[in-house]
C-alpha cells in the first residue's frame, strides 16, 4: 500500500448497534475497492473483520478490526466496532482511533438502543466526531427509507439529511440517486444513469432540504440562496464537506451491504466529504511539567503517537496498533514511552488489515498502523521523541461492573492463570482482576456475561488455560452486639509434661468499621509476659473463622484481665489454644450477628424505565438516596446489600434493553435482617461440612 499524505486519509469507526451489518458493510467495501478478490460473509464465518476464533463461533463482532482501503486517491481507514454493550471497550478504542464515524442503522428497526449509544460515543470524542449515517439492509422485507429518516431526524435532529435516495425497495432495491450530482449509480458496480421519473418529486423535496441546511452553514452560500440563485454542484460539495466536518450537516446514505449496492458510494462519500487528520484541528497534549502542547496533524512535526489498541497473540507476541497524531514513525528506530518513562524499540511497521499484516514503510501523521514485539507499551501509552516528552490523554475505558470468581481447573491450569490474566487483562483494558482477601478468590471484572465468558474461551485458547466462572462469594462478617466475660481451661495430661493455661477475657463490641482491638490487663503477673503475645495470637486465629458461619469476628475489643499458669505444664501453644477457645465462648454468648457488605449504587436510566429500576430495587431490599434528572436520563443513588446485585449487570440489561448502565462501590457493612441471616449460616455450615 503505496503512502498517503495526510490531507488524503480518512479515519471512520463503524458504529451502530448489533446487527445492523457493520461488518457486512466494511467486508463490501473492501471488495468494492479491490483489497479483497472474495466477498466474506459473517454467517459464513470468513469476512476480513472478524477473524477471531469467537467471532466466527458466535457471528459477532468481539474485538475492533482496522480495514485499510484505497479509492480514488485516499486511504480510508475503516475501524469495524462490536455492536453489543459487552464490548463497549473495542468501541471506545476505534472512537479515539477515527475522525469519523459512520453510523449504521436497520432499514427495518430504525433507531435502536446501539444507535443512541453510537452517538453518545461519538459526541464524547475530543471535539466530536464528524458523522454520516448509513441506513442499511434496504433489501429486507418491510425496510422503509423514510421512515429511518423520520426516526433518525427525531431522535439526533433535523440537521441528519438525505445525501441519497433509495432506487427501488426490498427486493426491487437496485441503486441510489446522490442529491448533489443528481445522477444515478446502479448495481454493485455504481454504473451511472439517469434519475427515475418516478422519484422525481420525492428526490426534489430531499435536495431542497440538503441545499438549504448546506447554504445556512455559509455567509457567501446563504446570500446567493436567498436571493434564488442556484448554487454549482462544486459550491454544494465544497460547502457539504465543510458542513460535515464542523458537524451541522449529518448526511444520510443507503445501501445493501448484503447485495454489495450502494457500498462504493459510501466510498466515494467518505472520500469527498469526511474530515481528514488535518480537518479536526490541533490535539491537546501534555508536556513533562503538565503544561499544554498543541500538536498539528504535520508530518514533519514532534513525533507523538497514540497506542490505542494491544493484541497478545502465542505465535506472533504482543502487537500494538498506534495513531500517529503528529510527525512520522519510522521502522528501525527508538521512541520514547513517555507513560512508562523508557526506550522502546520500533521494528517493523505494518498496515494491519484484519489479521493480515502488509509491511508500512514509514506512517506519518494521521495514519493507522501497528508494530509488533513492544516491551513496555500498553494501550492508551504515548510514543514520543525522548528530546520532546509528550503525553496524550489516555483511553477512557468503562468501568467494569460485573464479577466472576475464577478458579483453575486443574494444577496445570493454576501455574498459568497469573500469566493469562496479566496478558489478557493487557490486551483488554476494560477487564479488571483482583484478588478478595476476604474470600480467597481471584474476581474478573468486566462489563458483562458474555465478556467474561468470552474472555474465558480466549484464555483457552490462546494460553491454554481452563478455568470455572462462578458467583464470587459474598465477604460476610460477623460481629456482636453485647459485652460478655469468659474464661477457658486449656488442660490436656498426656506421658510426661501436660498442656495448661487459663484465660479469662471480656468481649465487647465497637463502633461499625473500627476493627479490632487487644487490651492487656494482666496485673500481678497471673498471666506472664512471655505468654501474653501467645494468648492475642489465638485470639485472632479465633476472629478469622468467626462463631456462626465461619466469617471473621470485626469491631471488638478482647480485654484480657486474669489467668493461670502452671509452673511445669504451661507453654506458648496451651496459651494460645487457651485465648483462641476463650474469644469462641466469649462471643458466642455475646449475641453474635451477621453482617454484610452493602454498595452504592449509581444507576443511569431513562426517564421512561425509572419505575421499573425503583420497584426492582424495593425487591432486592435497596434504599434508594436519591434521583438526580440529567437530560432525558435519570441518576438514581441507591444503597443495596451485595449478595442481591451480584448479577445486577445482566438484570439492569434485560429490564432497560440495554440502556441503562451503573457504577456501584462498596459503601459499608450492615447487618443482615434475620430472615436472610439464618439461611445464609446454613448454606455455610452445609459447605464447611462438604469441605
Amino acid at each position: 500500500m503505496q503512502e498517503y499524505q495526510t490531507d488524503r486519509i480518512r479515519n471512520v469507526v463503524v458504529l451502530g448497534h448489533g446487527g445492523t451489518g457493520k461488518t457486512s458493510l466494511t467486508e463490501a467495501a473492501l471488495f468494492a475497492t479491490g483489497a479483497i478478490s472474495r466477498l466474506g460473509r459473517v454467517d459464513d464465518g470468513n469476512t476480513t473483520s472478524d477473524y477471531d476464533a469467537d467471532e466466527m463461533k458466535r457471528k459477532i463482532s468481539i474485538s475492533l478490526s482496522v480495514l485499510p482501503c484505497e479509492w480514488n486517491g485516499h486511504k480510508v481507514n475503516l475501524i469495524d466496532t462490536p455492536g453489543y454493550a459487552d464490548f463497549l471497550g473495542e468501541v471506545k478504542q476505534g472512537v479515539r482511533a477515527a475522525d469519523a464515524a459512520l453510523v449504521v442503522v436497520d432499514a427495518v428497526s430504525g433507531v435502536e438502543v446501539g444507535t443512541d449509544l453510537a452517538w453518545g460515543y461519538a459526541d464524547e470524542a475530543s471535539g466530536g466526531l464528524a458523522r454520516i449515517v448509513v441506513i442499511n439492509r434496504i433489501d429486507r422485507e418491510n425496510a422503509d427509507f423514510a421512515s429511518a429518516v423520520r426516526q433518525v431526524q427525531e431522535r439526533f435532529g433535523k440537521r441528519c439529511l438525505p445525501l441519497q435516495a433509495p432506487i427501488g425497495a426490498q427486493d426491487a432495491f437496485q441503486g441510489v440517486v446522490d442529491l448533489v450530482e443528481m445522477q444515478a449509480y446502479l448495481g454493485e458496480k455504481a454504473d451511472a444513469g439517469a434519475v427515475p421519473e418516478s422519484l422525481g418529486a420525492e428526490v426534489s423535496s430531499y435536495r431542497e432540504q440538503l441545499i438549504e441546511a448546506i447554504a445556512e452553514t455559509d455567509d457567501t452560500l446563504i446570500a446567493k440562496f436567498l436571493e434564488g440563485e442556484e448554487l454549482s454542484q462544486e459550491e454544494l460539495r465544497a460547502g457539504l464537506r465543510a458542513a460535515v466536518c464542523s458537524g451541522g450537516v449529518v448526511p444520510i446514505l443507503v445501501t445493501s451491504a448484503g447485495k454489495n449496492i450502494g457500498v462504493p458510494r459510501v466510498l466515494e462519500a467518505l472520500a469527498a466529504y469526511a474530515p481528514s487528520p488535518a480537518d479536526r484541528g490541533e490535539t491537546v497534549a501534555h508536556d513533562e511539567s503538565g503544561g499544554e502542547v498543541q500538536l498539528a496533524a504535520d508530518p514533519n512535526g514532534p513525533l507523538a503517537v497514540l497506542a490505542f489498541k494491544t493484541s497478545a497473540d502465542p505465535y506472533v507476541g504482543k502487537l500494538t496498533y498506534l495513531r500517529v497524531v503528529s510527525g512520522t514513525m519510522k521502522p528501525d528506530s527508538q521512541v520514547w514511552n513517555a507513560n512508562r518513562k523508557a526506550q522502546e524499540r520500533i521494528g517493523q511497521l505494518f498496515h494491519m488489515r484484519g489479521k493480515t499484516q502488509e509491511h508500512a514503510s514509514s506512517l506519518p501523521a494521521g495514519d493507522i498502523g501497528a508494530v509488533a514485539k513492544l516491551a513496555e507499551t500498553t494501550t492508551g501509552d504515548t510514543l514520543c521523541a525522548r528530546e520532546r516528552p509528550v503525553l496524550l490523554e489516555p483511553i477512557a475505558f468503562p468501568t467494569p461492573s460485573y464479577r466472576l470468581a475464577v478458579y483453575p481447573k486443574t494444577k496445570a491450569d493454576l501455574d498459568k492463570l497469573g500469566t493469562a490474566l496479566s496478558r489478557i487483562t493487557e490486551e483488554d483494558p476494560s477487564l479488571r482482576v483482583g484478588r478478595d482477601h476476604d474470600t480467597n478468590e481471584t474476581v474478573l471484572s468486566g462489563l458483562g456475561e458474555s465478556h467474561i465468558e468470552v474472555t474465558a474461551e480466549r484464555m483457552k485458547r490462546k494460553f491454554g488455560v481452563e478455568v470455572e466462572l462462578v458467583t464470587p462469594k459474598v465477604p460476610y462478617k460477623e460481629t456482636i452486639t453485647v459485652a460478655r466475660q469468659a474464661e477457658y481451661i486449656h488442660k490436656k495430661q498426656t506421658g510426661g509434661h501436660g498442656q495448661y493455661a487459663r484465660v479469662a477475657i471480656e468481649v465487647e463490641p465497637l463502633s461499625k468499621g473500627s476493627g479490632f482491638e487487644f487490651v492487656n490487663k494482666i496485673v500481678g503477673g497471673s498471666v506472664p509476659k512471655q505468654y501474653i503475645p501467645a494468648v492475642e495470637k489465638g485470639v485472632h486465629e479465633a476472629l478469622r473463622e468467626g462463631v456462626l458461619a465461619h466469617f471473621p469476628l470485626v469491631d471488638l475489643r478482647v480485654t484480657l484481665f486474669d489467668g493461670k499458669e502452671h509452673p511445669v505444664d504451661s507453654s506458648e501453644m496451651a496459651f494460645k489454644l487457651a485465648g483462641m477457645q476463650a474469644l469462641k465462648k466469649g462471643a458466642q454468648e455475646a449475641n453474635p450477628v451477621l453482617l454484610e457488605p452493602v454498595m452504592t449504587l449509581r444507576i443511569t436510566v431513562p426517564e421512561g424505565h425509572t419505575g421499573d429500576i425503583l420497584s426492582d430495587l424495593n425487591g432486592k431490599r435497596g434504599k434508594v438516596l436519591g434521583m438526580t434528572p440529567q437530560g432525558a436520563f435519570t441518576v438514581i443513588e441507591a444503597l443495596v446489600p451485595l449478595a442481591e446485585v451480584q448479577r445486577y449487570a445482566t438484570d439492569l440489561r434485560s429490564m432497560t434493553q440495554g440502556r441503562a448502565y451503573y457504577t456501584m462501590e462498596v459503601s459499608h457493612y450492615e447487618e443482615v435482617p434475620s430472615h436472610v441471616a439464618q439461611k445464609v449460616i446454613q448454606e455455610a455450615q452445609k459447605a464447611g461440612a462438604k469441605e
